[in-house]
């Protein structure tokens, strides 16, 4: 069954943080708060963590969540997190890189 993630979010692309999330790393993983949309949400460990921070470096989130050490399999997980995310307009696509 798709869902409306799997229409917006394409782990095949790159993706960043919006520029209005603001990171707060804790001990169980970080808090993310939007500044423009007033929304909070967690991460519950220091891989996604690590993801969410460095997919901007990386043209694909699936190349992201390698470089993390996620290998294919385990990916699943991570790209469910993300792309709610990405529905809650945490993270947003980058642009077209030339």
């Amino acid at each position: 069954m798709r869902g409306l993630l799997t229409d917006v979010f394409d782990p095949d692309q790159g993706w960043r943080l919006h520029p209005q999330v603001a990171v707060r790393p804790e001990p169980f993983g970080a808090l993310l708060y939007h500044f423009g949309t007033r929304k909070l949400s967690f991460l519950k460990n220091r891989t996604i963590l690590m993801l969410v921070q460095s997919l901007a470096d990386h043209p694909s989130v699936r190349s992201a969540c390698r470089a993390a050490g996620v290998d294919d399999a385990g990916q699943g997980p991570y790209l469910h997190a993300l792309g709610v995310l990405a529905d809650s307009k945490m993270l947003v696509p980058q642009e077209a890189r030339r």
